[in-house]
């Protein structure tokens, strides 16, 4: 059963979300994200203490009450990462609630999140990184789709992009330059360089594209002119993937991770690549030295005579 909640909650929590959207510049997915966890928890205390969940009684949530929220999650088998993005978003929610109505929210800020193993990105090795890029251009039927692909796929990898970043490119951008301004999560601009083989597949592109890029218009497009869907990039990808006889993890997103554990490997210091791939906090970065580390000690492994 789906419980509403009440006018002045669901008030509050639009004018905290247009609030973020605005001021901290959140990206619309996580808007959304946080609209659904604080919505879902609002909607539990109502059943919780059956009665609405109006401003009054959400100043009086307690310790007892967050524990019964958190077994209700754990007994609807939602994992311990979901669990801990359901209670960063009351706990923002919460911090501008307090503030704004005069209360102490202790009990919910004081809530801990359950521990999770952190998931390790998934670099492809440099050989396998090129083999996609060549891989993603010979899957389509179109010579001018297949150049496409491989350049936005080249542009993921050469220059550390994350996909939307790619296709939210447009004509003003070209031609290509040593380097390139890019929008970020959350509107957060960085400059990033551009390697001549990245230019040059992009030139590729455009020499064989049966359409122009117009100058307000996105720089890759669909079959029919229109703007280029991720999802054809991402089927491309699985494509090649499968031919190549790569796992699965060998995603677009994939080569975003393999620019910064190639660059990392190569002597790349992790502020460089920190600014280069846009990270908010240094502490995003630092994931990659874990991949580096995890890495060297496989070649140990291998190459080493007392590894055996």
């Amino acid at each position: 059963m789906t419980l509403e909640i009440s006018p002045a909650a669901r008030d509050a929590l639009q004018d905290w979300l247009q609030r973020a959207a605005s001021l901290d510049g959140l990206a619309d997915a996580t808007v959304t994200a946080y609209r659904s966890d604080v919505t879902e928890f609002i909607a539990f205390m109502t059943g919780h203490h059956a009665e609405p969940q109006g401003l009054a009684p959400l100043a009086r949530i307690g310790v007892a009450d967050m524990r019964a929220w958190m077994a209700h999650l754990r007994g609807r088998d939602v994992s311990a990462r979901s669990v801990a993005r359901k209670l960063s978003a009351v706990k923002a929610f919460y911090r501008w609630l307090a503030a704004r109505e005069g209360f102490e929210p202790t009990a919910v800020l004081q809530t801990r999140a359950p521990r999770f193993q952190n998931k390790l990105p998934r670099p492809l090795a440099e050989d396998a990184a090129r083999a996609m890029i060549d891989g993603v251009g010979h899957q389509a039927r179109d010579g001018w789709v297949g150049a496409r692909d491989a350049a936005v796929v080249t542009l993921l990898y050469g220059c550390g992009l994350r996909i939307s970043e790619a296709l939210a490119l447009t004509g003003a951008d070209l031609p290509l330059g040593e380097s390139l301004r890019v929008w970020g999560k959350g509107g957060k601009e960085r400059i990033v360089p551009v390697l001549p083989v990245a230019r040059q597949a992009v030139e590729a592109y455009l020499r064989l594209c049966p359409y122009k890029p117009d100058r307000d218009g996105p720089l890759f497009l669909g079959a029919r002119g229109g703007k280029l869907d991720g999802r054809l990039v991402r089927r491309a990808v699985e494509a090649a993937r499968m031919q190549l006889g790569l796992p699965a993890t060998a995603t677009p997103h994939a080569m975003r991770h393999s620019f910064a554990t190639h660059l990392l490997s190569a002597g790349g210091d992790l502020r460089s690549i920190q600014e280069l791939l846009g990270h908010a906090s240094l502490s995003t970065t630092q994931v990659y030295t874990s991949v580096d580390e995890a890495r060297l000690m496989e070649v140990y492994a291998a190459a080493h005579p007392k590894a055996r």
